[in-house]
């Protein structure tokens, strides 16, 4: 248990500094929304380009990995589904409750697996990135705009401009295809992608609202008690029944344990959605989760 506090908890001083900073107006409030930009389209991008430039895409391990990720986010959808049809929620909760239950905190996750597991281990989480981003951002996509439909050019084009997702996409290629990070670019993306973890956590931070936390008080606790117990122990189920090997069973559990990402936000109120409950789900998943991340890694070995 002391190894893990060890690793994690400073991720979330991170976080913890990240909001006092926007409650104390430092370095300004023009700053947050500059800092996640260059995050979002530069820094982290460079991380993952880089991390699965140099991954070992022959690995035997990987099509069972890919099977884990589909199988447990399926499930995880179909049960929304399911639920959705017998609560009767409109598009905008439905998708506030999606996200809260499918999407995750990918700098939280990858500044975790990094002090955890190491280069192997980032390495694995940026090969289920490729995965994870386009398949939940498109879930929640259809989610959020259920109700009054959407064509197939709305729905894959917010997923085809990702950042995120061109930077895996683009590695992969330059992986597939042989080419080397020489010259010194290994080194330039290296220099980039060690801003973006602190940068992103601090981005995390300041982007809670506390203030959001009044009243939805059930629905707040049954998606969040979903999200940082039930997906991860799916995500532990999953992995024993395909096998998986020691680490990438980590890396699954710990990726479906996250909180949901604050980016979230964003989408849900661009397209409608109830923007106060996303923004108090992003909240208060953030702060459980300083608990409850170690405490299921510890009980999960």
């Amino acid at each position: 248990m002391l190894p893990l506090l060890t690793a994690l908890w400073p991720l979330f001083a991170l976080i913890v500094g990240g909001l006092a900073l926007r409650r104390l107006d430092f370095p300004g409030e023009a700053f947050w929304p500059a800092a996640e930009r260059l995050n979002y389209f530069l820094l982290f991008p460079a991380l993952l380009f880089s991390s699965l430039a140099s991954a070992p895409l022959d690995n035997p391990a990987l099509p069972r990995l890919a099977a884990a990720v589909m199988l447990g986010l399926g499930l995880g959808w179909v049960g929304l589904l399911l639920v959705r049809r017998l609560r009767g929620w409109s598009a905008a909760r439905f998708g506030a409750f999606t996200q809260g239950l499918l999407r995750f905190n990918t700098y939280l996750g990858l500044a975790a697996i990094g002090s955890l597991f190491g280069t192997q281990g980032l390495t694995l989480a940026a090969l289920m990135l490729a995965l994870m981003v386009p398949t939940v951002n498109l879930m929640s996509v259809w989610a959020l705009t259920a109700e009054r439909g959407v064509s197939g050019r709305a729905l894959l084009l917010p997923v085809a401009k990702n950042p995120l997702i061109l930077a895996c996409l683009a590695g992969a290629l330059v992986n597939l295809a042989g080419f080397g990070l020489g010259g010194g670019i290994d080194r330039l993306l290296g220099l980039l992608a060690a801003a973006s973890l602190p940068l992103g956590l601090l981005c995390v931070g300041a982007a809670l609202r506390p203030r959001e936390l009044t009243g939805e008080l059930p629905a707040l606790g049954w998606n969040c008690a979903l999200r940082l117990l039930a997906m991860p122990l799916l995500g532990y189920a999953v992995a024993r029944l395909l096998d998986l090997p020691a680490l990438e069973s980590s890396v699954l559990v710990l990726f479906f344990a996250l909180p949901t990402a604050p980016t979230a936000y964003v989408l849900t109120r661009q397209l409608g959605g109830d923007s106060q409950l996303m923004a108090a789900l992003i909240t208060l998943q953030t702060l459980l989760a300083a608990l409850s991340l170690p405490l299921l890694l510890a009980l999960l070995g």
